[in-house]
């Protein structure tokens, strides 16, 4: 089995007691917490239960800045890739899907990622929160502002592994209305 990140949207944010009532899928990643992922929960970011684990290690944001954030960084990469089919159709189907599936809130679950390796997962979440997910929204801000053209570069020679990830109303964790 793949492991996997797992993005939702909700219109509350899950707690001690309970996961919100509402909960819409958006992507899954396999192998990795990727790029559009940590941009999407990049303002507001707070950690939260997990929906699906035990431990703290969910991530919660707010869904309009984080949607707007990737799409208009979609928009600074896709300035040199004009030409490119599958990634005008990668575009499409990620603006399509996050406005049908518009919350409040961006979830995301990183559990299976976390638990790769020996570290604690509730520690790695707190990383990814504080640094990792900081960083990418610093980067993405920069690039959308014209002042990082090289980070811009890179992610066009390799934007499948950026922003390809599986969008869809069910995903591999999926939950009943």
């Amino acid at each position: 089995m793949a492991n996997r990140s797992y993005l939702y949207s909700a219109d509350s944010i899950p707690n001690e007691t309970q996961i919100p009532k509402h909960i819409r899928c958006i992507s899954e990643h396999n192998g990795d917490i990727p790029l559009a992922h940590k941009l999407m929960v990049g303002h507001g970011t707070t950690i939260v239960p997990s929906m699906i684990w035990n431990p703290p290690i969910g991530i919660a944001a707010e869904y309009a800045a984080g949607a707007a954030l990737l799409l208009n960084l979609l928009h600074a990469v896709g300035k040199d890739l004009e030409g490119d089919p599958e990634f005008a159709e990668c575009v499409a189907r990620t603006t399509a899907h996050l406005e049908k599936q518009q919350a409040e809130y961006f979830i995301l679950e990183t559990g299976e990622i976390v638990s790769m390796t020996d570290a604690d997962p509730a520690a790695s979440v707190q990383h990814l929160a504080s640094r990792d997910i900081p960083d990418a929204v610093a980067n993405a801000e920069a690039a959308i502002a014209g002042q990082n053209d090289t980070w811009l570069a890179a992610l066009r020679t390799d934007w499948q592994t950026h922003f390809a990830s599986f969008y869809s109303e069910a995903l591999y964790f999926s939950f009943p209305n």
